[in-house]
């Protein structure tokens, strides 16, 4: 299938231009001029002409018009110059008149993001409500070299596990990716939304930013509406003897600036699944530098497991203040305690008093951790749930995201 591929500036004009502007519409999704052709739902296991299902019309051979090659916004057009990553990237728009959202889709040849660290699903490209914009990189090049990322004089350079954005989840369990630690040297283990990885021959111990060889992606299906996209992610793995269905959708509440992903994770296999998720939530709020004009709030006395660096931010009660604007290679990071044993703790409100503008995002779980990660191009809260489902049973979770602006309008 041939894609359109105008150049890097027509591309960032026309994405940023279309994110700002254009009603999400049929006649929107589909200009000729940005797309001569259109782009397959997605599916690791799907026949190329297998059926599709979605909010508007369905093509032949299983095109669907809501799925386009990659559109630059402005905010994205350093990163993807620098190394191409997103030229032909699968993505999708979902839209409440109010909140406009790009994501990217799962897809092992032409998917965003192909690392093993981060679940696949529900990555956002870039979320507009009221002029403000919420995610985008925060890197402005990748390199497989690099392991985690690394600062390189003016840029910020991520490897291939960290070139990704928005508010993006991770599996883990203690630390480790499920099976790791009882498959040999060459077997193989699962890393939920990913797919089944191979563990290395020389049977070293597991790194979240090593990219593993994946031996099988598992099924992807990636459903669309006007205003929501639901994924789903089945996976077997044979010698492991983990088998689950997952399924993560997103929503876009009519009529009001807000976003929820809901979750649920099925144990398919005979092996009790035992597992945190966590939300990085890399946040790139109008690009502004991490620094004094950003407040974070939480409901509880916050106690911080790690000291903070006094000289860029400290503890007062219930938030966290930053001292000064992080810059060159200052990284803030701490967990943090302080929270109960109910869902009521889930709750975390950045602001910005510079742009007018903030997130509350709360959880229907509770947290077993959280975690503060901040460099000078992002701020990311990392909250916490802990899981254990046995054979046949299954266990859900939900976030929800408030966008606001600080002078009332548009709460």
């Amino acid at each position: 299938m041939k894609y359109c591929q105008p150049s890097l500036a027509t591309i960032a004009l026309r994405g940023f231009l279309s994110l700002a502007t254009a009603p999400l519409t049929q006649s929107a999704v589909a200009q000729p001029a940005l797309a001569q052709a259109v782009s397959p739902v997605v599916g690791a296991d799907r026949a190329a002409d297998a059926p599709c299902v979605g909010h508007v019309s369905t093509l032949s051979r299983g095109v669907h018009r809501n799925l386009l090659p990659v559109l630059f916004n402005a905010q994205f057009n350093a990163a993807a110059a620098a190394d191409g990553q997103a030229t032909n990237a699968l993505q999708a728009e979902i839209s409440n008149n109010l909140i406009k959202m790009r994501l990217y889709l799962p897809d092992r040849k032409q998917g965003f993001y192909l690392g093993t660290r981060f679940d696949w699903s529900g990555v956002i490209g870039s979320l507009a409500y009221k002029g403000h914009n919420y995610y985008g990189p925060w890197f402005t090049k990748s390199d497989p070299s690099v392991h985690d990322f690394i600062f390189d004089g003016a840029d910020i350079v991520a490897g291939s596990c960290g070139t990704i954005t928005g508010p993006v989840e991770e599996f883990s369990t203690n630390g480790k990716a499920l099976g790791y630690d009882q498959a040999p040297a060459g077997g193989t283990f699962v890393k939920i939304g990913v797919g089944v990885l191979r563990k290395p021959d020389d049977g070293s111990a597991y790194d979240p930013y090593r990219l593993y060889k994946i031996v099988d992606p598992g099924s992807w299906k990636v459903r669309t509406t006007g205003d929501s996209i639901e994924f789903i992610h089945s996976l077997v793995d044979p010698t492991s003897d983990y088998v689950y269905h997952y399924e993560k959708t997103i929503r876009l509440v009519a009529g009001r600036p807000e976003m929820v992903m809901k979750h649920r994770l099925k144990n398919m296999g005979k092996r009790p699944l035992t597992t945190s998720v966590y939300n990085h939530n890399f946040l790139v709020l109008d690009g502004q530098t991490t620094g004094p004009d950003f407040n974070l709030k939480m409901p509880f006395e916050i106690k911080a497991t790690r000291s903070l660096n006094s000289a860029l931010a400290e503890v007062r009660g219930k938030q966290i203040v930053f001292k000064k604007a992080l810059q060159d290679r200052d990284v803030l990071y701490t967990s943090f305690q302080g929270f109960g044993t109910t869902a009521a703790d889930y709750q975390f409100t950045i602001e910005n008093k510079k742009v007018r503008a903030g997130i509350t995002i709360t959880g229907d779980r509770p947290l077993s951790k959280a975690a503060l990660w901040s460099i000078r191009s992002v701020l990311s809260i990392e909250p916490f749930v802990t899981m254990t489902i046995g054979p046949d049973r299954e266990f859900s979770w939900k976030y929800t995201y408030r966008y606001f602006l600080l002078d009332g309008h548009g709460n």
